[in-house]
């Protein structure tokens, strides 16, 4: 077992890691428990005893609602610079983006349909519900492919990304007006 399995909560943040990279990369039937077992650093069985099965642990993995839990945990106010803060904090504290694996995943057309529906409840329909004003669904619409858009241009442009190595705060400087914009037009 790695020392980041064994860290924390018994393997569970790099469960979560190895599954959303293989559900990522490869569609859903060729996915097993063993391969991320063994990319995780841990034993099938701990898999099994902490998610249950296949289909359990691609239900957590779709699952948006903690990201959007805190993606949205601020003020109006402030919502756009928390937003690209929250992001960077993700990607950087668990390397992995909150988003971008909706963009990203394969497989069959019902597991990318059950994706989408889930991020489009569970992140584009919550922030919509947040913002007051006119056309709060396009704008909600306009900010979550924003978020993408950055957490895209980071990705794409690994191992130097200048975003990547970019001050946290300096980014939010930069990229957060743009997204407070149109999270107050009324």
């Amino acid at each position: 077992m790695t020392a980041d399995a064994g860290a924390g909560s018994t393997g569970r943040d790099a469960i979560l890691r190895a599954a959303r990279r293989a559900f990522t990369l490869q569609p859903y039937a060729q996915v097993t428990m063993r391969g991320i077992a063994a990319d995780a650093g841990v034993s099938a069985s701990l898999i099994v005893k902490r998610f249950g099965t296949k289909e359990q642990l691609f239900s957590t993995v779709t699952d948006f609602g903690p990201a959007a839990d805190e993606l949205f945990d601020a003020p109006l106010e402030g919502l756009g610079r928390h937003m690209v803060l929250s992001l960077l904090k993700t990607r950087r504290e668990q390397q992995v983006d909150p988003l971008l694996r909706v963009v990203f995943g394969l497989g069959n057309q019902d597991e990318r349909s059950l994706m989408k529906e889930r991020f489009r409840k569970q992140v584009t329909e919550r922030l919509a519900g947040r913002l007051d004003g006119d056309q709060a669904q396009l704008r909600a619409e306009l900010i979550v492919g924003m978020l993408l858009g950055l957490g895209a241009a980071i990705g794409l442009n690994r191992p130097d990304s200048a975003a990547e190595a970019a001050d946290p705060g300096h980014l939010a400087d930069v990229y957060a007006p743009a997204l407070q914009a149109l999270v107050v037009r009324a």
